[in-house]
C-alpha cells in the first residue's frame, strides 16, 4: 500500500479498480472483479473505502454539449473593481446556467469562468446582458475554444 495523504492508502488492486471504472463507469463490478482477481464483494468494500476517504468525489454521465447545439465554448477572465465584490459576482454567476466552471485566481483576472454557448451571439448576449451587467465586473476579456484537445483526468 502506498500512503497518498495522511488518510488514504491505495494499493495496486484500488488502481486497477480506479482505471478500470475511469475508463468507462458503466463497467460492472462483477467483471472489475474477474479482471482484477477477487470477489466483487471485495470490490464493492474497496470501493466504499476509497469513498469514505473523498478520494472519489462522485460519478455521473457526461452529457455531449453538440448533440444539444451548444457549440461555443469560452473562457472569460473576469475583472472586479475591488476584490471585496468577488462573494457577489460568483453568487450572480452561479445564476448564469452558461457558466460551467468558476475559479478564483492569481494573475490579472480576479475570476476566470468557462462558459458553453449555443454559438457567437448566444455568448456576445451573456456576456453584454449577464456577465458584464454583474456589480463590481468593470470589464471582461473572452477567449474563444476552438478545439478542446485534451480531456483527461489525473493518472492513478
Amino acid at each position: 500500500m502506498k500512503l497518498i495523504n495522511q488518510n488514504l492508502h491505495i494499493d495496486g488492486i484500488d488502481k486497477k479498480i480506479l482505471r478500470a471504472l475511469m475508463e468507462d463507469a458503466r463497467t460492472p463490478v462483477l467483471e472489475i472483479a474477474r479482471q482484477v482477481g477477487i470477489s466483487g464483494a471485495a470490490i464493492h468494500q474497496r470501493l466504499r473505502k476509497l469513498e469514505k476517504s473523498g478520494l472519489l468525489a462522485g460519478s455521473k454521465f457526461v452529457i455531449n454539449p453538440k448533440a444539444l447545439g451548444y457549440t461555443t465554448m469560452a473562457f472569460v477572465g473576469i475583472f472586479l473593481d475591488k476584490a471585496m465584490n468577488n462573494p457577489d459576482a460568483v453568487k450572480q454567476l452561479k445564476k448564469i446556467p452558461e457558466v460551467l466552471e468558476c475559479h478564483y485566481t492569481t494573475g490579472n483576472w480576479s475570476i476566470l469562468i468557462k462558459v458553453l454557448c449555443k454559438d457567437n451571439e448566444h455568448l456576445m448576449h451573456v456576456l453584454n446582458r449577464e456577465i458584464q451587467s454583474i456589480t463590481g465586473v468593470s470589464r471582461t476579456e473572452t477567449f474563444i475554444s476552438l478545439d478542446q484537445q485534451i480531456d483527461r483526468q489525473i493518472k492513478i
